[in-house]
């Protein structure tokens, strides 16, 4: 299909070259040198200076006695033949054959050639949608056939409850006797709901693995053009090609690149996303009932969706596809092994203990990494130290140890860590220290991991307040070991992510007794791009920074007062890690005993807990710098 589009291109292309070839061709008499007057000629032949003529039309081409190619017009109706043939010349004529209609075509030719040009290259930004250029209305949907690589829900782990929701409606599709016998009615919409990466479109492709029947798929930014009305006319002939094929699935991600909610921002939004939004309201549910069509739609933005989209009657259900638990993980990580040799020491029941806030797609990429961390070193299977190194790499980024540092910016880097990993250690409500690191990775110069024991569903007073104290002890860590002239300005994304925490626990989480019980995230400007949805004072501003401030000042007071305490464990913690360079939970313990990092001989081998709290962890949200990592300092 390709080739025969390109060779159609350069045959139009060729067909208009032509065309302007004949369009703006030179006439022989354009040419001044050898033009001459018709009373020029006439002189000429009284005085037997032409040997011969050509007439072609009104063009009369001259040879003259001197071997002269000369050329004139003769005036319209002059009959010059006799009078030349009376002088003895030679008298040649052409015969006329543009006429009628082939000279009324050579005329429109260029016009019609131009025109099939614009409408070629329209079809191609178009996409070439069906019907050629003027199809711009038909549905881009994709009748789905997976005869190789089928998905089915075997396929898909992690999210039992949403897997079971859209069983259901496979189930009606197979058997809708056993449903409306009870006066059951098939469900017209299901939205899959939840963050990026935890398995949406794989459901989506699990359903059509299963359940039998038509599966169109089409994405949402498929249905909005640059004419306005196109999006509603393909959401129209969508659904009555659904209509000729059911009952079928109709599967649309990214629903809110065309359900955002009408009527918000400035200017009303978009007519063209408008309209199209409305006609699908109307197909959905609307007089003309569409039986058999049941549309699964997929976001992860659903704060922004219309509310009539949501309604009962249209999405009747939505289903939340959230990151996995520690079970669903394991589950996870064993569909993504199955293809993969592992050696008899991996355990994927730590792995996943190991990687809270991992979602589907992390998992997947993460076993996908310690393959290929296996096969660069030649190894026959993939071991529990690939999955360590990939589970660094995908958290922190590959190690830059060509980065050229300086003795004393390692060591402030040294320190730096040595203070986040000493505050998090002496501390009891924030989780457990697994991972210190002065190696370069991404954008920090060295990072602290902390694992949770435990997923975490919800964040105490007291939890995010030690947290803000973790995240401090670097810069407190630098002033008590170098003096407050000496800071670096690597602290800085410790200051963004205590400056987040405590913003969310003033003005959303109610944690402040002075700001109280109200939520001011959206009010206050600035906060995550937002202008503010309602007016405060001046005064409440005020008294939001002053809280946020204190929050911050007293993490800060906590962590210095921590390392002041325990100083001689933090300077050897420090020195442990210019030394070792990266130490596990268990080494961090043992070094700040005095102790060298691995056990010697009769202390045993670490236990099954001890080995999982050497995992590390990657955050839910993914910092540059995180748990108080020491990012570089900014060039000048």
């Amino acid at each position: 299909m390709g080739n025969a589009r390109n060779l159609a291109f350069w045959v139009v292309l060729f067909l208009l070259v032509l065309a302007l070839f004949t369009l703006f061709k030179g006439d022989p008499t354009s040419v001044g040198a050898n033009t001459i007057s018709y009373s020029q000629f006439m002189e000429r032949v009284d005085k037997g200076e032409v040997e011969s003529v050509v007439l072609d039309g009104e063009t009369v081409q001259i040879r003259t006695t001197d071997g002269k190619q000369l050329v004139t017009v003769r005036p319209v109706g002059e009959a010059i033949t006799e009078q030349l043939i009376a002088r003895n010349v030679d008298v040649t004529a052409k015969r006329q054959e543009q006429s009628g209609f082939l000279s009324l075509f050579g005329f429109w030719l260029p016009f019609l050639v131009l025109i099939g040009v614009w409408i070629f290259f329209m079809n191609r930004m178009q996409g070439g949608g069906k019907g050629g250029a003027m199809g711009f209305g038909k549905s881009r949907a994709k009748l789905l056939t997976e005869r190789q690589g089928r998905v089915t829900f075997d396929d898909v782990a992690g999210i039992d409850e949403a897997k079971e929701e859209l069983e259901e409606i496979v189930e009606f599709l197979r058997n809708p006797q056993k449903f409306s016998r009870l006066g059951g009615k098939i469900p017209k919409g299901a939205l899959l709901v939840g963050p990026p990466g935890t398995g949406k479109t794989l459901l989506a492709r699990a359903i059509a693995g299963e359940a039998g029947v038509p599966f169109f798929t089409i994405s949402g930014s498929d249905f909005v053009e640059m004419f306005v009305g196109v999006g509603a006319s393909r959401v129209r002939d969508m659904f009555e090609q659904a209509k000729k094929n059911a009952p079928c699935i109709v599967f649309i991600d990214e629903i809110d690149a065309v359900g955002r909610a009408r009527g918000v921002g400035i200017g009303g939004g978009n007519d063209e996303r408008e309209q199209t939004l409305n006609q699908l309201l109307v197909e959905m549910d609307g007089f003309d009932a569409n039986e058999g069509v049941i549309i699964i739609a997929a976001t992860n933005r659903r704060d922004v969706l219309d509310p009539a989209l949501l309604r009962p009657g249209r999405f009747d259900r939505q289903i939340t596809v959230p990151n996995p638990d520690i079970k669903g993980r394991e589950k996870i990580l064993t569909v993504h092994a199955r293809k993969v040799p592992l050696g008899p020491n991996v355990d994927l029941r730590i792995i996943a203990r190991g990687t809270p806030g991992f979602s589907g797609a992390d998992l997947a990429n993460l076993v996908n990494e310690a393959a290929l961390m296996a096969a660069r070193v030649g190894r026959r299977f993939v071991t529990m130290d690939d999955f360590e190194s990939a589970k660094d790499k995908v958290m922190m980024g590959a190690e830059r140890r060509s980065m050229v540092m300086t003795q004393e910016q390692k060591e402030k880097t040294a320190y730096h860590e040595a203070g986040h990993a000493i505050v998090g250690l002496k501390l009891t409500k924030t989780d457990p220290v697994y991972k210190a690191t002065i190696i370069p990775r991404g954008g920090a110069l060295g990072m602290v991991v902390s694992l949770p024991e435990m997923d975490k569903l919800q964040m105490l007073k007291d939890e995010a307040r030690e947290k803000i104290a973790m995240t401090m002890a670097g810069k407190a860590a630098e002033i008590f070991k170098y003096g407050p002239e000496s800071v670096s300005s690597g602290p800085v994304g410790d200051i963004q992510q205590a400056s987040s925490l405590a913003r969310a626990m003033v003005m959303r989480w109610g944690m402040s007794d002075k700001v109280g019980n109200i939520d001011y995230s959206e009010a206050h400007e600035g906060y995550r791009g937002t202008t503010g949805g309602f007016s405060v004072s001046a005064h409440t501003k005020e008294l939001i920074e002053e809280e946020v401030k204190r929050f911050i000042d007293e993490g800060y007071a906590n962590a210095y007062r921590l390392i002041e305490e325990n100083a001689e464990e933090f300077e050897r913690l420090a020195q442990g890690l210019l030394e070792y360079e990266t130490l596990t939970g268990d080494e961090i313990k043992r070094v700040m005993r005095g102790d060298p990092p691995q056990p010697g001989e009769g202390e045993g081998d670490k236990t099954e807990e001890t080995a999982a709290a050497s995992v590390t962890a990657i955050p839910k949200t993914k910092p540059r710098s995180p748990k108080g990592g020491m990012e570089p300092e900014p060039s000048a």
